[in-house]
């Protein structure tokens, strides 16, 4: 039976019996607003899961451990590529990005369906609900958009245009923000890839990207809750009656890491803690080519400088998320709406010394993932530790939007609602696979342990192996233990076929 679709039920015959069961079936299910569910999907932007939800960490991100404690967290969900662009069209489109096509970013309009033209006619995950009658609206950067660049000009990216029935392109300040934006990379300067801070007084924050951005979600949703003034005959909102696919996109904690005073009073930067440096000598060098002196160059207060500003960002990211929830309470959409947040991919901040993202390390690929859905309240607050890629969030979707039988053939995830039905369901066969250098690189993640290839052969110091069981921060490439043989032939095995799954052809 399909979730939330009421329509679709029915019973035979006219017997007390069945009145009675169809009675019973109302109590039981959730009672909603539309016959279909609303949908608010909120991006972050370069958001590893070093967060409140997954760390425990007190009053860093309050928003989002509210969040986690009304739906499903998934503690083991990976990006497909660790770069905005690829990841985000794999998101949309439900394909890997070997697949679909998208292996660089790419600031002009058309997504994959201009990089692949077989797949003009292959809908993103907005696209399949607005086909289905759906109002859909995206505010800011969900598909790719360049930061600062692009928002500073408040270009629409590289974004899908058949997705939306209405786009909101933010044209934010960045490093043309007042105060003094502060170079702390000196080996780079390149404000979408540096490092660099911003501390803003509070009564600024209003005209920054993501203020503004939530402050254009928060309208929407006000217009799609309220009625049509009685009498009108002006023009009046796109399909009236239409439940909505509301996509946000949050920038930050993306670079420059801009924040306000009263965000940054919480992490001082004099007690930023660098992580430890361990790096054996059998760690492929191209598995290091993120490290800080051989792009950023800097020095020791630097960094603590650029962890600082960076969880200042989350934390301003984090109020925002707060803004849009306490809206939807306010407006009662709470309980017909499903909301999902994650981030497009992880970010390192040290580790290894490495930094930024690209590369294939946990801390890159790993994402925060938390699904709200009204009526499964029973499994609110729970922590599913199955493995998930996030190309499964289009099928997920649909499943749950009741439309789970018109689903594109083509999509290559696989659809999580029964993890969602029941938190602590673990699938052991379970599996995530990343790639990286333009697909030239790979990472795949089978229960405790992940393999990581650089390069297509196997050859002298291109792999890696980790047992997250016993080492979480990867410190320890056991690829050349002799007792290790058989595991890590499984394990070329599976990446080898993982490798060729997320290759399909799609060409007609």
């Amino acid at each position: 039976m399909a979730l939330f679709n009421l329509n679709q039920l029915y019973l035979k015959g006219n017997t007390s019996f069945s009145r009675y069961f169809f009675i019973i079936l109302l109590i039981l299910t959730p009672v909603f607003t539309n016959a279909q569910p609303n949908i608010l999907l909120i991006f972050s932007d370069d958001l590893n899961t070093r967060i409140g939800p997954y760390m425990g960490i007190d009053e860093h991100t309050p928003n989002l451990d509210r969040l986690a404690k009304e739906g499903v967290m998934f503690t083991q969900a990976y990006c497909q590529y660790p770069l905005c662009g690829p990841s985000r069209a794999s998101i949309m489109s439900g394909l890997y990005p070997s697949t679909n096509g998208v292996l660089v970013n790419d600031d002009s309009p058309g997504s994959y369906k201009k990089i692949n033209p077989s797949l003009k006619e292959h809908p993103s995950m907005a696209g399949f609900f607005r086909e289905h009658g759906y109002f859909t609206a995206r505010v800011s950067k969900i598909f790719h958009m360049g930061v600062p660049g692009g928002i500073e000009r408040g270009d629409p990216g590289g974004d899908e245009p058949d997705s939306w029935d209405y786009a909101f392109n933010v044209m934010g300040p960045e490093t043309l923000s007042p105060g003094e934006l502060e170079l702390l990379s000196p080996k780079n300067f390149h404000y979408g890839s540096n490092f660099a801070r911003l501390i803003l007084p509070d009564s600024l924050q209003y005209y920054q990207t993501d203020y503004i951005a939530a402050n254009q979600a928060i309208a929407i949703l006000e217009s799609r809750a309220k009625e049509v003034a009685s009498g009108a005959t002006n023009k009046v909102k796109i399909k009236p009656d239409a439940p909505f696919f509301l996509a946000v996109g949050f920038v930050r904690p993306h670079v420059p890491l801009i924040s306000t005073e009263s965000c940054f009073a919480n992490y001082p930067y004099e007690e930023s803690v660098l992580p430890p440096v361990v790096v054996g000598d059998n760690v492929p060098k191209q598995a290091l080519i993120r490290q800080n002196n051989n792009i950023w160059g800097m020095n020791e207060l630097q960094k603590k400088k650029t962890i600082s500003a960076y969880m200042a960002s989350v934390k301003f990211m984090d109020e925002q998320v707060g803004r849009l929830l306490e809206t939807m309470d306010q407006l009662d959409l709470r309980k017909n709406t499903i909301v999902i947040f994650l981030s497009d991919h992880g970010y390192n901040l040290g580790e290894h010394d490495c930094w930024a993202k690209t590369s294939l390390w946990e801390g890159t690929v790993r994402v925060p993932l938390v699904i709200s859905v009204p009526g499964m309240e029973k499994t609110y607050g729970v922590k599913c530790e199955s493995i998930a890629e996030l190309i499964d969030l289009y099928p997920t979707l649909v499943e749950l939007g009741g439309y789970s039988d018109e689903a594109p053939e083509i999509l290559q995830g696989k659809s999580l609602v029964k993890y969602i039905e029941n938190g602590n369901l673990v699938d052991n066969n379970a599996e995530a696979f990343t790639i990286t250098n333009r697909g030239n690189a790979g990472t795949l993640v089978f229960g405790n342990y992940r393999y990581t290839r650089w390069g297509e052969d196997i050859n002298n110091n291109n792999e890696e192996l980790y047992n997250h069981e016993s080492d979480p921060e990867e410190l320890e490439n056991i690829i050349d233990h002799p007792d290790q043989n058989k595991l890590l032939e499984e394990m070329r095995k599976r990446f080898n076929l993982a490798k060729q799954k997320s290759q399909k052809s799609i060409m007609k």
